[in-house]
């Protein structure tokens, strides 16, 4: 039995907003108990408030992201991390100028039947 999976050519998420979704493991790729994608948020981005069902670990490549965190704004720059526990109200932007390129993880994996999108 092989010990490792390497992946060549992670799951492109079909988006309509600009957003780039590069899945590497997870639900759509290669079959994982968490998510790890590559992502680029386009400036003025945002996606609606959610209260997913995993906890997500975000870390900041390049440019900003804002967080909205039960009514607290936070934004992370290049080089930052943030968890955002399950069950969280949470809205992600990108309201800035540049785009966002950023690191993303889920546990349990992301499912769109999970993440509870308002």
């Amino acid at each position: 039995m092989k010990k490792f999976d390497v992946q060549k050519s992670p799951f492109v998420v079909p988006t309509n907003d600009g957003k780039l979704i590069e899945e590497h493991f997870g639900l759509a790729s290669i079959n994982s108990e968490l998510s790890l994608a590559h992502m680029i948020a386009p400036p003025k981005w945002s996606e609606p408030f959610q209260k997913p069902e995993f906890d997500e670990y975000t870390y900041i490549i390049k440019g900003k992201k804002q967080f909205n965190i039960e009514g607290e704004l936070i934004v992370l720059e290049a080089g930052q991390s943030i968890k955002v526990l399950k069950g969280t109200r949470v809205q992600y932007a990108n309201p800035f100028d540049e785009e966002c390129e950023y690191l993303s993880v889920c546990l349990p994996a992301f499912s769109i039947d999970l993440v509870n999108r308002e």
